[in-house]
């Protein structure tokens, strides 16, 4: 009986990953910025009454993570460094590594946040906001003339919204949105239907944005969520649609293989 509780109770933090805490908790109650120093490490030893080595894997840690940058040579030392959205996007990647989303799970969140997204954005977008939205849309307002400027307006399309998401005030909102984007960018499955041939995609997509900018630019919110809601629901569509064909055509070639 003693054993099991003692297996119950929840294991000891090792203590590199305690010191790790620690040196954020100085982050935080310093509010230090990026770029700025941390103590030298023989500060960081005494303060935390850590050996250097116990240091060191500390701060290699929290460089993983992407929160400090450690320089060699005259004036070097660890710097606070900001997450940059690759480097998030990165990190929850990996979480999904083994449990990747379909692209019916992309879509359904992707319906549930957009109008949050669109709702967001009132009053936020100025003239160069719009200019900017406007100038991504020119790389997909035409036929493409190859498959292979096909694939490239399709990542053109997604960069749209990540354009959007951009002007998001509130950050939560922005990663929850910028990951489902970044994972139709980048998944196998979908980098295969963009090498195949689809311009009802390309259309309706450029005609729902097109709608999307004139409802922002007019302030009229209510009608931006619902053009959003059926832009995700059409694409949801098409897209489910290719990947069954692919499906399809890939269990073809497997049987046709077969003895």
């Amino acid at each position: 009986e003693t054993t099991m509780k003692q297996a119950r109770q929840p294991a000891k933090p090792k203590r590199t990953d305690v010191i790790s805490e620690a040196i954020k908790e100085y982050i935080a109650q310093h509010q230090l910025k990026p770029g700025d120093r941390l103590p030298q490490e023989q500060e960081l030893i005494q303060a935390l009454d850590a050996s250097k080595g116990t240091v060191r894997e500390a701060l290699k840690g929290l460089e993983a993570q992407g929160l400090v940058q450690t320089r060699t040579g005259p004036g070097g030392g660890a710097f606070i460094s900001e997450v940059s959205d690759d480097r998030a996007m990165t990190l929850l990647g990996n979480y999904f590594f083994f449990h990747s989303p379909t692209i019916h799970d992309i879509y359904e969140a992707r319906k549930a946040l957009w109008p949050a997204l669109v709702r967001s954005l009132e009053g936020v977008l100025d003239a160069d906001a719009f200019d900017r939205l406007a100038s991504v849309m020119t790389f997909y307002d035409h036929p493409p003339a190859s498959l292979e400027e096909e694939r490239e307006q399709r990542l053109k399309e997604l960069e749209f919204h990540l354009v959007l998401i951009d002007y998001c005030p509130n950050p939560l909102l922005a990663l929850m949105c910028r990951f489902p984007v970044r994972l139709l960018m980048n998944m196998t499955v979908c980098q295969r239907i963009y090498a195949q041939p689809n311009p009802e995609l390309r259309r309706q997509g450029y005609d729902y944005q097109h709608q999307l900018l004139e409802a922002l630019r007019k302030g009229d919110i209510e009608r931006g969520c619902k053009i959003v809601s059926e832009h995700m629901q059409m694409a949801q569509t098409l897209m489910e649609a290719r990947e069954a064909m692919l499906e399809k055509t890939f269990f073809k070639a497997g049987n046709d293989g077969a003895i």
